[in-house]
């Protein structure tokens, strides 16, 4: 059995945010996919469901809770579209992930709607890709136009735990 060393006594001063990726198709037939958002008073624009870990929380695991408690929906999150960091400014610096949440059904669509969200989440919205740039920051439209690009041409990563990847589920 081998140990590890302790290599850092002091960590970093980095955050690291989980966000969703979640699609659904046009309800009204035209074969366009739209993007789950949430208007969060935090954020200027929408963004993606999603926020920090908590200490030990495995990263997977945090951007489901969040995707959970923002919208209700629970989804196998196990595919890293993209990540994001951003160079400490006002805030420390950051490395942001974005899962592949797939595309729901109609109906774990529908379960987004009567769902209380919390204080923080003012709205949830469905928004198609050519409105994206209208309602979101230029970082954040960045980010998920990246993720979306991923998700259409099969790419992304899979997340491993200590070299092992993550069951579904």
């Amino acid at each position: 059995m081998s140990t590890s060393p302790r290599l850092v006594s002091k960590p970093p001063g980095r955050r690291s945010g989980h966000q969703a990726f979640v699609l659904r198709e046009d309800p009204g037939g035209s074969g366009d996919y739209f993007v789950l958002l949430v208007d969060s008073a935090h954020h200027s624009g929408l963004v993606l469901p999603g926020g920090s870990a908590e200490q030990d929380e495995l990263p997977h695991l945090a951007a489901r809770r969040h995707l959970e408690t923002q919208t209700g929906l629970v989804l196998p999150l196990r595919t890293i579209l993209t990540v994001d960091y951003s160079p400490a400014a006002e805030l420390p610096e950051a490395l942001d992930f974005v899962y592949a949440g797939g595309v729901v059904t109609s109906r774990q669509a529908g379960a987004v709607r009567p769902h209380q969200p919390p204080a923080d989440i003012r709205a949830l919205h469905w928004v198609p890709q050519p409105k994206l740039h209208r309602v979101m920051a230029d970082d954040q439209h960045r980010r998920v136009e990246d993720a979306w690009d991923a998700w259409e041409h099969g790419a992304g990563l899979p997340l491993l735990v200590r070299g092992v990847p993550v069951p579904v589920g």
